[in-house]
């Protein structure tokens, strides 16, 4: 057994109230001003308690491309960052949509990962699009999310095919919404006045927004788990509003760097993603929906990728940035320190809220019998963001030597303490 003793935890809102906490097998087994049970002693004293941090969106890149980030890599980082649990995307080598490459798959992942890890597996074949992944057999494997991230599901048939198979089986889809027939080919940034600037071929808002519309329109009649991957346009949280006010099964996430930066902030490719930077209009729209609930989920999107890679030209750069070392400072810093949002509304964007969209039982909160997933940060120590202390291969980030001041100290999975 071990307690957790002179810690706080959120009470309401931004107050703190002091707390003990036993662990014993891996679960939270008591909450109480004062525990004095026999068992090893962790001092928390000057540091806050939360839930550990659930991240539905990131990129392991393991099998496949070890030379941007491994299982083991990837989860020590989300240690760093006061992640307990992990959900990577499946645009993999092979693509997790097979029985045996998944049974393989998820045994690489129980013999390397770190913290929890619940994998995706694709909504199609190779995530080609062209033929529906057995949804029935995958659930039978314990998974019970699937996206074809990194491309979407562009044919309208296809999609509607993979709502009705998805509400059959009661699994959610977690969609990237790019519809490819606004996109030019070599497309890099939003359209606008940087992008013009440094002579690149835009992506309009549309691009996004209208495969939204289309998989919405298509799931009037279904009503199957929709989840859309990381929101960035103002069409687009107004269209998910919408649906949710009549109703339907929909959610989405947002990203740090879309809460945080505009297009005109764009410096080099370490603030290349997909989708690309927008307008400040845009910006004000996510805050807006992270504060009404429109968007329940904040995810890094933490996508590694090697120095060479992101050295190449804009146009030849991959799309993408690392979130999992940052995250969890950022929001602190940028969205509860100046009162967008309160450090409970920060906890249940990135730890309750996804535990209950994806059904992720006893974890997400501090809460007698749940899991023993959690962080321990400081919350008064001022530091610079340095790429190069970080956990992860990927050192593709436009945060270095950003002021934070959330300081992750332990993180703890299952009743494992890590010190960062």
């Amino acid at each position: 057994m071990q307690v957790i003793k002179n810690g706080s935890i959120i009470l309401r809102d931004n107050e703190l109230v002091k707390k003990d906490i036993l662990i014993d097998n891996g679960k939270i087994l008591k909450i109480a001003d004062n525990i004095s049970e026999d068992a090893l002693a962790i001092d928390a004293t000057g540091l806050v308690i939360m839930p550990g941090m659930i991240d539905v969106h990131v990129h392991l890149r393991e099998p496949g491309f070890a030379n941007k980030e491994t299982i083991a890599t990837g989860t020590l980082a989300a240690i760093h960052g006061g992640y307990t649990s992990v959900m990577p995307m499946p645009n993999l080598n092979p693509v997790p949509c097979r029985k045996e490459d998944i049974k393989n798959y998820l045994e690489l992942i129980k013999k390397n990962a770190y913290c929890n890890v619940f994998p995706y597996a694709s909504i199609t074949v190779d995530e080609k699009g062209r033929e529906l992944t057995d949804f029935k057999m995958v659930k039978g494997l314990n998974i019970n999310w699937f996206s074809d991230d990194g491309h979407g599901v562009d044919d309208d048939l296809m999609m509607e095919k993979a709502l009705l198979e998805a509400k059959k089986e009661n699994v959610l889809l977690a969609c990237h919404t790019e519809k490819l027939s606004l996109l030019e080919k070599g497309a890099s940034l939003h359209v606008g006045k940087t992008c013009d600037a440094l002579k690149q071929i835009g992506i309009s808002n549309d691009v996004e927004a209208k495969m939204i519309e289309r998989d919405l329109i298509l799931n009037e009649r279904i009503n199957a788990k929709y989840h859309v991957c990381h929101i960035s346009s103002k069409e687009s949280v107004d269209l998910i509003r919408k649906y949710k006010k009549l109703g339907f099964d929909v959610s989405a996430e947002a990203t740090m760097h879309h809460l945080l930066l505009l297009d005109t902030d764009v410096k080099d490719t370490n603030y290349k993603m997909n989708p690309p930077l927008k307008s400040k209009e845009d910006r004000a729209s996510l805050l807006d929906g992270i504060k009404d609930g429109t968007i329940e989920i904040i995810a890094s999107d933490h996508a590694p990728h090697t120095e060479e890679e992101k050295n190449r030209p804009m146009d030849k750069a991959p799309f993408g940035i690392v979130g999992l070392e940052t995250t969890l400072p950022l929001a602190y810093t940028y969205l509860v320190k100046k009162g967008i949002i309160t450090l409970e509304k920060m906890v249940e964007l990135c730890s309750t809220n996804p535990a209950l969209r994806f059904g992720l039982k006893n974890k997400g909160l501090l809460k007698e019998g749940y899991d023993a997933d959690l962080v321990l940060v400081s919350l008064d120590k001022e530091y610079l963001i340095d790429k190069a202390s970080f956990k992860s291969k990927g050192k593709n980030t436009p945060f270095d030597k950003t002021k934070v001041s959330l300081k992750v100290v332990k993180t703890i999975v299952d009743g494992k303490i890590f010190e960062v």
